[in-house]
């Protein structure tokens, strides 16, 4: 069995940010991560992130290698690659978890996991997810250019969008049968400009171009859609700690300092927020790592 002072499941953006902070407090911390970032498909597809200030337009593979580089310079940090699983209080409240054939015990744990996307079933599009689809309006709607847009209505968050992007360009929410405008609904997205589009989508082909079941296409610069989030692990949930229900899907409820309602568990990332990116990953993270070191003086 290893034992160690803190250790942190998850090493994104999130997750290397709490472990920083714990490595300049000269803490010996325990990184484990299976190398499954969400933003990953961003670097499949060649693209790049955005809005995280300093770090504007580089791919996301390249910021998180810089992290990591970083954060290894500490000699108190190490890293295990693999994924957690079996977590358990032990009966002295040490946190216990398995990582393959290892036991990890952790006088105190930051869960740091992430989330993983569902996307709705509509051909072509999980295959031009990160290139030409996303989610975040702050993220990636410049990139549309002020041109045309497109909404994949999968929930009635579709409102949100249908609201928000006409900041971005010229949107039409596609309704695809999966969300019904109310007539309240409808006056709002009209004062915003948004157009909307009934007939149901056949496809997703080219880059962003949009094929609807009357054999119409419509051609976009990029689309968004309102993805379902799962929890990446199931560490929070074996552990006991109290989950929220967003709009998007479950997440770990935590205080302004980031313990959950588990002691000495902390969490911090998108799996402990309704909605976020990298930017805020990154200061969630460091307050998880704020919060687990003052907690280890009491």
């Amino acid at each position: 069995m290893i034992h160690i002072d803190f250790a942190v499941i998850g090493g994104s953006y999130a997750g290397m940010a709490a472990a920083l902070q714990l490595a300049r407090a000269r803490r010996k911390v325990l990184v484990v991560d299976a190398g499954q970032r969400r933003n990953r498909f961003v670097d499949a597809a060649g693209g790049t992130s955005h809005g995280y200030l300093s770090q504007d337009g580089r791919a996301p593979a390249e910021i998180a290698a810089d992290a990591r580089e970083q954060l290894m310079n500490y000699p108190s940090v190490e890293w295990l690659h693999g994924s957690a699983d079996r977590a358990r209080v032990a009966a002295d409240g040490r946190l216990e978890f398995e990582v393959g054939s290892q036991t990890i015990s952790a006088q105190r744990l930051i869960i740091a996991t992430g989330v993983r996307d569902e996307l709705p079933p509509v051909p072509g599009l999980a295959e031009r997810w990160g290139r030409s689809v996303f989610h975040c309006p702050y993220c990636h709607g410049y990139e549309a250019d002020a041109g045309a847009i497109g909404i994949i209505a999968a929930s009635p968050l579709a409102l949100h969008h249908a609201i928000m992007l006409p900041d971005w360009g010229r949107p039409t929410l596609f309704l695809n049968g999966n969300y019904t405008p109310s007539a309240d609904d409808l006056a709002t997205i009209a004062r915003r400009g948004t157009q909307i589009e009934p007939m149901p989508i056949a496809r997703i082909v080219g880059f962003a171009d949009v094929v609807l079941q009357d054999g119409r296409t419509l051609r976009m610069n990029g689309l968004f859609t309102q993805p379902r989030t799962m929890m990446s692990s199931p560490v929070a949930e074996q552990l006991g700690c109290a989950l929220e229900d967003g709009p998007m899907g479950l997440f770990i409820k935590v205080d302004e300092g980031k313990a959950t309602s588990v002691p000495n568990v902390f969490a911090c990332g998108d799996a402990a927020r309704a909605a976020g990116n990298v930017t805020l990953a990154v200061a969630d993270g460091a307050m998880a790592g704020f919060g687990a070191h003052r907690a280890s003086m009491y």
